[in-house]
């Protein structure tokens, strides 16, 4: 039975990722993962994002901004492509997600390399702790075939790394795609929250929160000194 389970998973990954391709400009996504990244111009762009993001890219605790700090090259670059695409809708991002503000797939490719490297976040926003034990067994059931055992992601498959999000911004977008309000969610992953509560979903948000932050792992690559300005 658990056999079948993980094979069904593995599956529904393999569609998650179909979706995914099918659902974007694939010629944005590839010609800015097939360049040279040019990580100082990144980090230039990255000025702009840190209004929001903060200078580490650790985002916030209370879940208004994200941690971005060493997310996939892929999946950022996926992420802004489905922005500008209107294909995620995030108003927030809109005026600086655009090529006049980020360039075209050069650009895209060197924001998206400079945020990988930074170091991960280990200041967490967390929930109330009181549904871990159900929201591990459902995290390691229904949710690590593809985001890992770890939350760690899988860079080339496009699954981002959860680990080190904060839970407040995690059960958001998890209500968002339950409901239809972020349109980029993915077929296979809906198939697999679509009938949570919020409660289960807020199980699952605050475990993954706890999931600790491990230090850069086989075939991972060394953190990028972060940006240093007040504002």
């Amino acid at each position: 039975m658990k056999i079948l389970l993980t094979s069904s998973l593995l599956f529904s990954c393999s569609l998650m990722f179909f979706g995914i391709a099918s659902a974007t400009s694939h010629s944005e996504i590839s010609d800015a993962m097939n360049l040279t990244p040019n990580v100082e111009e990144g980090k230039k762009t990255y000025e702009l994002c840190a209004s929001c993001h903060a200078d580490n890219g650790w985002g916030k605790e209370d879940g208004s901004f994200p941690a971005i700090a060493g997310q996939h090259r892929s999946v950022i670059i996926k992420q802004l492509v489905d922005i500008r695409a209107r294909n995620r809708d995030n108003p927030t991002m809109f005026p600086f997600a655009g090529d006049d503000v980020i360039g075209g797939a050069q650009g895209l490719e060197d924001v998206a390399e400079y945020i990988s490297q930074l170091p991960k976040n280990t200041l967490v926003g967390k929930g109330d702790g009181l549904q871990l034990a159900k929201g591990k067994k459902i995290f390691k059931q229904m949710c690590s075939a593809c985001h890992g055992d770890k939350g760690q992601g899988n860079a080339m498959s496009f699954f981002p790394r959860i680990q080190g999000q904060h839970y407040a911004y995690t059960l958001r977008q998890l209500k968002w795609m339950r409901d239809g309000r972020r349109k980029n969610a993915n077929p296979a992953m809906l198939a697999i929250i679509k009938n949570m509560d919020d409660e289960t979903l807020g199980a699952v948000a605050d475990y993954v929160s706890r999931i600790k932050v491990g230090i850069a792992g086989s075939g991972e690559k060394v953190a990028f000194e972060p940006l240093n300005r007040s504002f």
